[in-house]
């Protein structure tokens, strides 16, 4: 936008603002030069504008999203899963021009996606094109008027799940995840010769994380050389938040530790694959006869445990490792009376 203004001496200045940029300005002896000038300057701009807004008309979806794969994506710790979201962008939209993908698009793609799957996994897939998106404009430097990601309503986030286990579970659970004979001959012919799960690692690291509240992926990359059982430590050079943290371990996470046969050893505390730990929960479970339980459930269950024994957040979230204390205050149920006291 152009402003003309006479100054005190009698010559005419030119001023133009431009949006996120500094302000240009020239002076002239007459008013028309003044304006002749600032009419050539807007002209420029408007043509560079029309110029850049061209590479949104060039690009495709499709290709935006294998470039992100590409040089963001693939470093990622979630990549598989964003992954999976960029191939349902690529197979929907990818033949969209990037300046033909308007909120007015995407909002019939969330329709649309919403008849086949839970809103929550529609709200995960839109926030990862809203990342991408915004790669593009602030990385790439592609020219777009806004991220249309953020112009739509989201599907509500799901509910936090909420499970423990119930009463006698941990026993079953626990006894599942042994190795027993089967109790009946002629057993082995019908396909059950043994009874229990045979992977010395899958109970051990079970019942450390319902006592430490580390994630499966932080237990499967604890090495030796990042424990201290003296100090009664663990320390995790890279969590799933990016930060490193040193887990507090009790006497009994202790005792699970000293029982492993890989102590002493330099490398992974537990020498067992992420695919073949969910493959023997299953099982676990199906012999046990315990429905809907997942492992990451157990996190929940050891932070409501040591909520009991931790009730300061911040001493609780140094434990767990969440970055958001907000997240932690349903696991902190103080008692009114008990407040009371403490106030006096």
């Amino acid at each position: 936008m152009a402003s003309i203004t006479q100054r005190k001496n009698g010559n005419w200045q030119a001023r133009i603002r431009r949006r996120g940029a500094r302000a240009v300005s020239e002076t002239f002896r007459t008013k028309a030069q003044a304006e002749a000038w600032a009419a050539g300057e807007e002209s420029d701009v408007h043509r560079r504008v029309q110029r850049d807004f061209r590479v949104a008309d060039r690009t495709t979806v499709r290709e935006l999203l294998e470039r992100y794969e590409r040089e963001v994506a693939a470093g990622m710790k979630s990549a598989p899963v964003v992954h999976y979201h960029l191939a349902r962008f690529t197979d929907d939209l990818g033949h969209l021009r990037l300046s033909g993908l308007t909120p007015l698009e995407l909002t019939g793609w969330r329709d649309e996606r919403l008849r086949f799957v839970k809103p929550a996994t529609v709200r995960r897939e839109l926030q990862t094109l809203g990342s991408v998106l915004t790669w593009a404009r602030k990385d790439l430097l592609i020219p777009m008027p806004e991220n249309p990601v953020s112009a739509i309503r989201l599907p509500p986030a799901a509910k936090a799940r909420d499970r423990r286990l119930e009463d006698g579970e941990e026993a079953r659970l626990l006894e599942s995840l042994k190795d027993h004979a089967a109790p009946v001959q002629g057993a082995k012919r019908s396909g059950n010769y043994r009874v229990g799960t045979r992977n010395i690692w899958i109970k051990p690291l079970i019942e450390l994380a319902i006592e430490t509240a580390m994630r499966l992926g932080e237990l499967l990359a604890l090495r030796w050389e990042n424990v201290n059982l003296k100090e009664q430590t663990a320390y995790l050079p890279d969590t799933k938040n990016g930060e490193s943290r040193t887990v507090p371990l009790s006497t009994r996470a202790v005792a699970l530790l000293e029982s492993l046969p890989s102590k002493g050893v330099d490398g992974p505390v537990f020498q067992v694959s992420s695919q073949a730990v969910k493959q023997a929960w299953s099982r676990a479970l199906k012999r046990a006869g315990i429905k809907d339980l997942r492992i990451h459930d157990q996190r929940h269950e050891a932070t409501s445990r040591l909520a009991e024994k931790l009730p300061n957040l911040i001493e609780l979230a140094a434990v767990t490792g969440h970055k958001d204390l907000r997240m932690l205050k349903r696991y902190y149920h103080p008692r009114a009376a008990d407040l009371a006291k403490k106030l006096g």
